[in-house]
């Protein structure tokens, strides 16, 4: 036998139980997934003994997700939408920024404990900060509510008119120390000789970041906005503990959709899988857009 073939085979032996692991835990529930939002099943046993009577009835669970007459699909679509928005726009870019300020000592005391403290809320669980968050500022009988009762007795409560702001700001607190770590990490790797060099040859700190930093940070910047797009879609933990969806659901998102259709009221399971289809679907889709710009900004370098 060859090298190569010999390679082949050890190669093949290590990836086929990690492979098989996979498809067993992510593969197979996104197919079984995918065919049950073409069916009209609604609970019971599927095979065997007891199983209910149930048939493929092609994309009807779609149509009525996108022409039911509340909305609610759209709304919650818009509310990932702004969560992806926040986390691209805002989280990368603040992350980024505040990496660079570190990374450079712009702050000549202190950067380690503003890099902890920035970091800090990324670490504690989404479930206590959303919970933090409604007693201390968001409930009408808040903490902050309450203060500013105490200093003008005719304040109104008036979170409820803008409540999907109050979750983006607290989303973009919670995750913008995540990405600056991972921009550290990488910012560290870059040759300091490269940087004193430029500098040297009398280059701007704004033309160092331009032409030095930020090209070598492209590749992380890509991930982390394959990361943010991701994470924004599957967000459900600190929404509910914030607002339950509320007020009037102006604050629920596609996962929280999904899982009200699964198992609150009569379920309907066919609705639920659909929309995590698409949810899939609409990840996909984000991710090839950013890939494909990325690919546009790297050649234009090149």
């Amino acid at each position: 036998m060859t090298i190569k073939g010999q390679k082949r085979i050890s190669y093949t032996i290590l990836v086929l139980p990690a492979l098989i692991i996979y498809l067993l835990v992510v593969g197979f529930p996104t197919i079984f997934s995918i065919i049950l939002s073409l069916t009209n099943y609604n609970g019971g046993k599927i095979l065997g003994a007891g199983s209910v009577d149930w048939e493929v009835v092609g994309f009807q669970s779609y149509v009525w997700m996108f022409t039911e007459p509340t909305g609610a699909f759209y709304s919650a679509l818009k509310n990932n939408m702004y969560l992806v928005a926040i986390s691209v726009f805002g989280q990368i870019p603040l992350g980024f920024i505040l990496a660079y300020i570190l990374t450079r000592n712009i702050i000549k005391r202190g950067s380690g404990f503003f890099q902890s403290m920035i970091f800090l809320p990324y670490v504690i669980s989404p479930i206590i900060i959303g919970v933090l968050f409604n007693a201390f500022i968001i409930n009408s009988n808040s903490v902050l509510m309450e203060v500013r009762k105490m200093i003008d007795p005719t304040v109104q409560f008036t979170i409820s008119t803008r409540p999907m702001m109050a979750v983006l700001l607290v989303v973009l607190w919670m995750f913008t120390g995540f990405y600056m770590i991972i921009f550290m990490a990488h910012m560290q790797r870059i040759d300091p000789a490269i940087i004193e060099a430029a500098r040297i040859d009398g280059a701007k700190e704004s033309q160092v970041l331009g032409r030095i930093i930020l090209p070598a940070m492209i590749n992380e910047i890509l991930t982390c906005a394959i990361l943010a797009i991701s994470g924004s879609l599957r967000t459900y933990d600190l929404i509910y503990s914030m607002t339950s969806g509320g007020p009037a659901g102006q604050t629920k998102v596609l996962s929280m959709f999904m899982y009200d259709m699964a198992f609150k009221g009569s379920p309907n399971y066919p609705v639920a899988n659909a929309i995590s289809t698409v949810m899939v679907l609409i990840c996909l889709v984000l991710i090839v857009i950013t890939q494909c710009l990325g690919k546009m900004f790297k050649d234009g370098e090149a």
